[in-house]
């Protein structure tokens, strides 16, 4: 009998593991995977990885042991493995059940064990972090039963960041002075009184494009009087959308910050980004040089006849390239490379983006599903209309795509759509967060990942949204890495740990829609893996790509 095929993809703070029981395609009594970790929680030896949902639905509070309510999925994550202590290795045994739901039978001899550990935040010369957000997940739900309340709001904040809110304020030590280029500069609880008690050189370029400093008015009244602080407003673009820092020594650069998030509370906690690090001196400097450019506010043009990738850099085992826009339409500068990866791409596509427009972008990932690869993708849409004109209520006007392995199959619906009433019995509720938005945004990342399970990945990440907007007429930065096997493993833990939140809400939503279900529930024979098994679906393309078969 052949045994269970394991792969794991390793995070800084979660294990995602897939795995794969070709056997299992041939039994009608299939019923799933069984998961052992050791050690366990705590202090036990050992525990089966729970599940939210049994044979009989779920049960508000309580959680069931995989050995009893098997795992019917052919990834799963382990979300309670110590990311302060990473020295830990963990065994993971996965076991196929077979049976009934009253005669549940683990198959010792098809059973497979892998042994891993948790990434450090800095690997290699690179910080990764990435937050929690997802204020409507059961996690979320389960640490603040009560909701949020103004003595429990910083606690919240401060779960949903898990981390990335110390980032910047870490960023600033033992550095000479600083300098960078910010779009939105608005966090009163970390940023900011960072910035303020910073004691040297802090020079920041900010975006004043409408040339009234109101977006970043409370930054500018905290800082700009400050002797230390330089404030460099830049008005003459559509919008300065950069969020990067740069460490000096001297004065040279010599470590880079950059990612999705920006600098404001929400960016951190609520709307689901990440940061990087780079201690990499020589791509610094580039960022550097894009900063001191964008110091002058030189005209759109000027910035335009500037734009190109830059020359390869090997640092640690990774090829990166930079990019700086806005470039002179109708261009391809910065797209081109990308195009050109997914249309080499051997394995898989996937991505996360806020608002993309680029149609050539959009259709060369669908013909890479197409051609029979894995394809996943998240987006987060706004109404093309500004929100504060067509609506004060976020789930009017915000969106979430998920594209799930192939064009047409694909869902979007509106936060309006996950009502409090409406959701599965002892399950979360979709909620826009707390605070009033006036931009209502869930996903913001900026990243494709191209063959993230293979030795070879190519990763696309930075502040562009991929978008015409973002092209030509932002400042914006963009990175090309290649070589970062753990880095896209990172990145492709995470993008899943989003996607099956949302995707589950909306299975959900669907089945109560054709008056299915009235909750989920375990199924009591094989055909939770129907698709899965199916040669002609795209779930068992996924299934195989993930094991690495």
């Amino acid at each position: 009998m052949e045994k269970v095929k394991i792969k794991p993809y390793i995070g800084t703070k979660m294990i995602l593991l897939a795995f794969n029981w070709e056997s299992g395609k041939d039994r009608s009594d299939f019923l799933g995977f069984a998961i052992k970790r050791s050690p366990g929680y705590g202090k036990a030896k050992e525990n089966w990885l729970p599940n939210r949902i049994s044979f009989d639905g779920p049960v508000k509070g309580r959680e069931f042991p995989s050995n009893k309510s098997p795992i019917q999925k052919f990834m799963w994550w382990d979300n309670r493995v110590n990311h302060k202590d990473r020295s830990i290795e963990y065994t993971y045994t996965i076991y196929p059940v077979v049976g009934s739901k009253d005669n549940l039978n683990l198959v010792e001899n098809a059973k497979s064990s892998i042994k891993t550990k948790l990434l450090p935040d800095e690997f290699n010369g690179v910080g990764t972090y990435f937050n929690r957000a997802v204020v409507s997940s059961q996690a979320f739900s389960k640490k603040f039963p009560k909701g949020v309340t103004s003595a429990n709001k910083l606690k919240a904040l401060k779960w949903l960041a898990d981390g990335l809110e110390q980032v910047i304020p870490s960023f600033l030590n033992n550095s000479d002075a600083v300098e960078g280029a910010i779009y939105h500069l608005e966090d009163k609880y970390w940023i900011i009184p960072a910035f303020e008690d910073y004691p040297k050189s802090i020079s920041l370029v900010y975006d004043n494009a409408k040339g009234d400093d109101k977006t970043n008015s409370y930054a500018v009244s905290k800082l700009g009087g400050t002797a230390h602080v330089q404030l460099l407003p830049r008005t003459r673009t559509s919008i300065m959308h950069n969020k990067f820092l740069v460490r000096l020594t001297g004065n040279k650069a010599t470590e880079v910050l950059m990612g999705s998030a920006n600098f404001t509370t929400d960016g951190l906690s609520q709307q689901a980004n990440y940061l990087h690090t780079f201690a990499c001196p020589e791509l610094a400097g580039h960022y550097l040089g894009r900063k001191r450019i964008l110091e002058d506010d030189p005209k759109k043009a000027e910035t335009a006849k500037l734009a190109e990738w830059s020359d390869e850099i090997t640092f640690n085992g990774l090829q990166i390239r930079a990019y700086f826009s806005p470039e002179k339409k109708p261009g391809r500068i910065a797209m081109s490379p990308i195009i050109d990866a997914i249309n080499n791409a051997k394995k898989s596509v996937v991505f996360s983006l806020f608002s993309p427009t680029d149609s050539e972008l959009r259709n060369v990932i669908f013909e890479a599903a197409d051609r029979g690869l894995m394809m996943f993708g998240l987006i987060n849409k706004v109404d093309d209309t500004k929100p504060e004109r067509t609506s004060e209520r976020a789930d009017v006007v915000a969106r979430v795509e998920i594209y799930h392995r192939s064009k047409n199959n694909k869902d979007v619906y509106g936060h309006s759509y996950f009502k409090k009433d409406e959701a599965p019995d002892g399950f979360w509720w979709e909620k826009s967060g707390f605070g009033k938005r006036k931009h209502p945004v869930y996903i913001h990342h900026k990243f494709i990942v191209i063959d993230a399970e293979t030795d070879n990945p190519t990763i696309y990440t930075g502040s562009a949204n991929m978008s015409s907007n973002s092209n030509y007429n932002n400042d914006e930065n963009l990175l090309e890495i290649k070589g970062g096997k753990e880095l896209a493993s990172i990145y492709l833990a995470e993008f899943l740990r989003l996607y099956e939140h949302y995707r589950a809400r909306v299975q959900w939503d669907d089945f109560i829609k054709k008056g299915e279900k009235s909750t989920y529930k375990l199924a009591g024979n094989s055909r939770w893996a129907k698709d899965d098994y199916d040669s002609n679906n795209p779930k068992s393309k996924s299934r195989l790509s993930m094991v690495g078969q």
